[in-house]
Parts: structure tokens; C-alpha cells; sequence
């Protein structure tokens, strides 16, 4: 069953490396974190997409919540995630490509453990790329979702930045 408006999120483990190695410039292991733990006391936008390094995700998606930082923040927003069934190797480097680092936390749901909990799944297998996460976003208020924008198959209409801007009190 799909979260819905007013549902706490399921607790899972996320994936996010936050360092650089010196010698390879490759992402350091990537460390665990609880989704519980940390949003507790916390107002996030959490945006969900297919992947990294894809065409809309890359053109669109990520941009978008990148070039409303500082509105985000003007709503009282703490944190911005960017959540993709990718190991957090590749969100780092994704993030890294796009100039998110320090911004948006790029978390890999390289399982698909959180996605599948939230009912977000997406079978992309036809086009090679396995379980997704299907485009979404959400405000997330001590982990209570608060607003829930979620995609149709193949379309990038209601999870941009600026409807979730748009839906903040």
C-alpha cells in the first residue's frame, strides 16, 4: 500500500557518503543512517526519482530542488533529500556532477527497502534498470508526511520544487 498524507514513514536504512577519498577521488564507503533517526525533529523534503544520471532527473528533478535552496530554507524547511534506488557511491558522485553537496542529501536506497515500505516501487525492468523508485516528493514533519506528490508512469508534472514550494504553510 502506497504512504499516504498524514502516515509516519517506515523506518529503513539509507546509504550517503559525505567525503572524498584523496587518492582516487572516488566517494568514501558510503555510512548507514535510519530514516527514523534522522528525521526526528525535522521538517524534509524528500524528493524520489527512477535514478541518478538520468535524462529528467539529472535535467529537471535535482536541478529544480538545487535552484530553490534558499526558498526551502525561507519555509523553515531543514533538510532537502534526493532518495533513488542507487547504491550512495553513485548518488555521491550524482551529487558532486550537479553541485549538490552541502545542499541536498544524496541518499541510495540501493536495495529499495525504503521505496518498497513507502509503496513507491517502480518495475523498470523493460528498459534494464530493474526496481525504481517511482518520481515523487514529500514534506515529511518529524516524519509525518504532511504533503505527498506522486507521479504518474513517465511523467515529471507534480514533484518539482516548485509545486512542493507552492504546497508549504
Amino acid at each position: 500500500m502506497t504512504i499516504k498524507v498524514g502516515d509516519r514513514v517506515p523506518d529503513a536504512t539509507l546509504f550517503e557518503s559525505i567525503g572524498y577519498s584523496d587518492e582516487n577521488h572516488c566517494p568514501v564507503r558510503p555510512g548507514q543512517i535510519s530514516v527514523a533517526e534522522q528525521l526526528k525533529g525535522k521538517r524534509v523534503a524528500v524528493f524520489g526519482l527512477p535514478g541518478a544520471f538520468t535524462p529528467t532527473c539529472s535535467g529537471k528533478h535535482l536541478p529544480g530542488y538545487l535552484a530553490n535552496y534558499d526558498r526551502f530554507k525561507s519555509k523553515k524547511v531543514d533538510e532537502i533529500w534526493c532518495v533513488a534506488v542507487n547504491d550512495g557511491y553513485v548518488m555521491a558522485v550524482w551529487g558532486r556532477d550537479q553541485k549538490a553537496d552541502g545542499k541536498i542529501r544524496m541518499l541510495g536506497d540501493g536495495n529499495g527497502q525504503w521505496t518498497k515500505a513507502l509503496g513507491l516501487e517502480l518495475d523498470s525492468s523493460a528498459g534494464g534498470m530493474g526496481l525504481r523508485m517511482r518520481r515523487c516528493s514529500m514534506l515529511l514533519d518529524d516524519g509525518v508526511v504532511k504533503q505527498l506528490n506522486v507521479e504518474a508512469p513517465g511523467k515529471f508534472e507534480v514533484s518539482d520544487a516548485d509545486t512542493l514550494l507552492k504546497q508549504l504553510a
